[in-house]
């Protein structure tokens, strides 16, 4: 008999909601997770040392770790530090990206299950099978088991500076480019597609792109932090990042590489490239579309909004496909030298308009 159905890797439990925290004990609880309460709950040393004192009474049997940072080095750290305190259930990351990677990480590292618990919506690596942490070369990316469980307090989202919104915006409406890009290369390359994880992304993508809501409605944030978490889920069908991540996120790289010191947020910088990439492909009332989108929400559409030149932004999007050997997106296939960029580059800002 043919194998009707295929196994999709995602959480047991997704609760995104107001005051989900209030419940996470519960959620823990879970057979599937932890029936003895034996949890080791990663926390950064600002504001998880507020949300420790909050739930702590609700977790009596569970060890904290604060953790330093989100660096490699942090996540042995704190694998090493959850081998040497006793057995657990399952770890559980309780902050932002760099708190939920570390934990990651870590929990792969020991073995148990990992439950994430999203302080702020930056990026869609809260329930992705990738951590992302800074190491002696930069920044790498390591395959990691997906989340078995995600919670998203959408009051405590409120509380977290804007900027995490809008960069989690940014991040999300580049999956509709990285899509394009996957296209492409099914169509130049005859790469595979995996029609299921193109889906899932592209449709939360879409969902942010289309929503009319803003940065404080509830409405806008339950779309946005459940786009991030089905663009997670897509990346584990498919078995890599393809799904969101094309030129917009090798432009992305590029800034962190070529100018570590100033780049800005992950978010902002793959909207702004995906903007691009879009434009490039001759997609431009699409692109000019999600300039307005990305403009409405306050994230920046032009690289001087985020302190860089025209020229610096050349020099990125040369250096781009460098930052992701073997990927084929716009940038591959067009093979841009400087002068052809900056000229695509006045072009594109524009059709946006000021």
């Amino acid at each position: 008999m043919p194998v009707l159905t295929r196994l999709i890797p995602s959480p047991v439990v997704v609760d995104i909601r107001p005051g989900a925290l209030d419940d996470l004990a519960g959620v823990l609880a879970d057979q599937r997770i932890s029936s003895s309460g034996k949890l080791a709950i990663a926390i950064s040393g600002g504001s998880g040392a507020v949300l420790r004192e909050r739930l702590a009474p609700a977790l009596p049997s569970a060890e904290w770790f604060e953790v330093g940072g989100g660096t490699l080095d942090d996540a042995i750290e704190l694998a090493d530090a959850m081998k040497k305190k006793g057995r657990y259930d399952a770890v559980v990351g309780l902050g932002g990206g760099k708190i939920i990677d570390c934990a990651k990480f870590a929990a792969a590292r020991v073995g148990l299950p990992l439950v994430a618990v999203a302080t702020n919506l930056s990026h869609d690596g809260l329930c992705s099978p990738v951590a992302t942490l800074d190491n002696d070369a930069g920044r790498g990316s390591y395959g990691v088991p997906n989340p078995i469980a995600v919670v998203i307090d959408l009051d405590v989202i409120r509380e977290a500076p804007v900027r995490f919104v809008r960069s989690g915006i940014g991040d999300a409406l580049s999956n509709i480019s990285a899509i394009r890009d996957w296209e492409l290369a099914a169509r130049e390359r005859g790469e595979d597609i995996d029609g299921l994880a193109a889906a899932m992304a592209r449709q939360a993508g879409e969902a942010v792109l289309r929503h009319p809501g803003g940065v404080g409605d509830d409405g806008f944030l339950q779309v946005l932090a459940e786009g991030l978490v089905l663009t997670g889920i897509a990346m584990s069908v498919s078995g890599d990042s393809r799904p969101a991540s094309g030129a917009c996120h090798e432009i992305n790289h590029a800034f962190d590489l070529l100018f570590p010191k100033r780049a800005a947020s992950h978010g902002e910088q793959c909207g702004l490239g995906a903007a691009f990439a879009m434009h490039l492909r001759g997609a431009h009332e699409e692109s000019a579309y999600m300039a307005e989108v990305l403009r409405r929400h306050g994230l920046p559409v032009l690289p001087q909004e985020i302190g860089f030149s025209v020229d610096e932004f050349v020099q990125v999007v040369e250096y781009a496909p460098q930052t992701r050997p073997g990927r084929y997106t716009i940038l591959e296939h067009l093979n841009l030298n400087s002068d052809q960029i900056k000229d695509a580059y006045a072009d594109y800002a524009k059709a946006i308009g000021s």
